[in-house]
């Protein structure tokens, strides 16, 4: 048996679906994901005050990209303020007070909804929207 090998295979992440997101001012809001709603800073890459692709992961699973917004760049660049995401989480009472408490823009009050979930949804700088639940999903296979 190859040790090696099985050690890099466990490092290795399973595949995921990453939202992206593009930003006017991309450290300002790299910093709002991390230091008020609490996303971890796991990668940035700079080029100058730009900021070329960041990686930030949310500490119950999953995570974003984004990047500074060039609208001469590649196609398919996305407009900032024009994403969104919805984030599980089993803490939406206690992140609902406390982003509420930081006088983030919330878009949605914090609701139990028809289908199981207590969720609600924040705007960031860039006017992304970020919405934020208890409803993880439905189990594969079941239609």
């Amino acid at each position: 048996m190859n040790t090696t090998n099985t050690t890099e295979k466990q490092q290795l992440r399973a595949p995921d679906v990453w939202p992206t997101f593009q930003a006017h001012d991309a450290p300002a809001l790299v910093d709002f994901l991390v230091d008020t709603v609490g996303f971890e800073r796991t990668a940035v890459y700079r080029d100058g005050d730009r900021v070329a692709h960041a990686q930030l992961d949310w500490p119950e699973g999953g995570g974003v990209m984004l990047g500074s917004y060039d609208p001469s760049g590649e196609k398919g660049c996305l407009q900032p303020g024009s994403s969104g995401a919805y984030i599980v989480t089993a803490h939406v009472d206690a992140l609902y007070e406390r982003l509420t408490a930081a006088r983030v823009t919330i878009v949605r009050a914090i609701e139990d909804q028809p289908y199981g979930s207590r969720e609600f949804a924040i705007a960031d700088p860039e006017g992304n929207t970020w919405s934020f639940g208890t409803y993880p999903g439905e189990p594969r296979g079941q239609n």
